[in-house]
């Protein structure tokens, strides 16, 4: 696509993260992009979308028959995703969804292949692999910085009540949601521990589904073992008021890195000088909860770089950061969780 074509974007539903996608499209302006539809399913809703978003809304179907639309962004509940990407990639639209990108392998592989039979472009929104905090610890850790990693932490303290659950029909379902802490909440912090240390090859896990009146689980706690015999704890619960920022922790034979929330606590090196990237600046204040206590404590920096990302895909005919392949590494990491848990997960 020439550089000088504007992009036609539509938002396929209209719920809080269809926000964070306005936003996105508005500051990739410059890059061409522009939102022209929202796709919903409730028609008694179209004109109170419309103003709110300030383009029309539609039904998904004519949304997608739109020649205007050049790509969707996916913002509907998770169970979702398969068959409005499916119908997006087979309409010829770029495709980029919010995580996860399923709720079943078997349906990330079905997206995966409709959008590559299709020649069109499909990116998920694990929006913290392309913020500079997260590439840089990339970098450290697979430069070698922290010498061989030996271990990691994830802890996630998280707070959601059930007035987050009652506000819609499809939260903390099996069907839609995909799942509670980890699959929900949890999935970007997971997409982090295995973009850092690989796909765990084995995987012990406990979950607790009480507490909340919905079907997934509440609180997890998984040991992962990676194929470099790096070994990493995964905790998680959304029951513990009023919400504390996540910790994520890596540890190797020449030193660690402490992160919690999207703030440094300690980047220490045992050898300095074998650094090959700067530590990042260590925090001199209180970090905030932020997304821990509320779903909305998150910034749009990330929505805004994927998007971006995306159209540097689309247009140059390349893959963006985190297609669908690495999409579905964090999606088979939590559903291993879940299997060793023994949840039942709607079977």
């Amino acid at each position: 696509m020439p550089s000088n074509e504007t992009i036609g974007f539509a938002i396929l539903g209209a719920g809080m993260i269809a926000d964070y996608y306005r936003q996105a499209i508005e500051a990739n302006g410059q890059k061409g992009a522009r939102l022209v539809a929202i796709g919903h399913y409730n028609p008694a809703r179209f004109d109170e979308i419309s103003q709110r978003f300030g383009v029309p809304c539609r039904s998904v179907a004519e949304v997608l028959a739109d020649p205007a639309v050049d790509a969707v962004c996916i913002a509907t509940p998770s169970g979702e995703h398969p068959a409005q990407a499916i119908a997006a990639a087979h309409a010829g639209k770029h495709v980029l969804v919010e995580k996860p990108m399923a709720v079943a392998l078997a349906d990330a592989d079905a997206i995966i292949a409709a959008c590559q039979a299709n020649g069109v472009r499909l990116g998920v929104t694990l929006q913290r692999r392309v913020e500079p905090l997260f590439r840089r610890v990339h970098d450290a850790i697979h430069n070698g910085d922290l010498g061989e990693i030996t271990l990691a932490a994830v802890t996630m303290p998280y707070m959601r009540g059930e007035a987050y659950y009652a506000q819609a029909d499809w939260r903390g379902s099996w069907a839609l949601d995909g799942g509670g802490v980890l699959m929900n909440q949890g999935i970007h912090i997971i997409d982090l521990l295995v973009w850092f240390l690989g796909d765990p090859v084995d995987v012990h896990s406990f979950a607790s589904t009480g507490r909340r009146t919905v079907e997934v689980e509440n609180t997890a706690a998984a040991l992962l073992r990676f194929a470099s015999g790096a070994l990493a704890s995964l905790t998680g619960t959304i029951t513990t008021p009023p919400g504390f920022p996540h910790r994520l922790e890596i540890y190797g034979t020449n030193g660690g890195i402490q992160i919690e929330g999207e703030s440094v606590l300690r980047w220490t090196l045992n050898d300095p000088s074998l650094a090959t990237v700067e530590p990042w600046p260590v925090a001199t204040a209180q970090v905030d909860a932020g997304m821990a206590s509320n779903p909305r404590g998150i910034a749009a920096s990330g929505h805004i770089a994927i998007l971006g990302d995306f159209i540097d895909a689309i247009r140059s005919g390349t893959e963006p950061a985190i297609d669908g392949r690495e999409g579905r590494r964090s999606l088979a990491a939590v559903l291993a969780v879940y299997e060793k848990a023994g949840l039942k997960m709607g079977r």
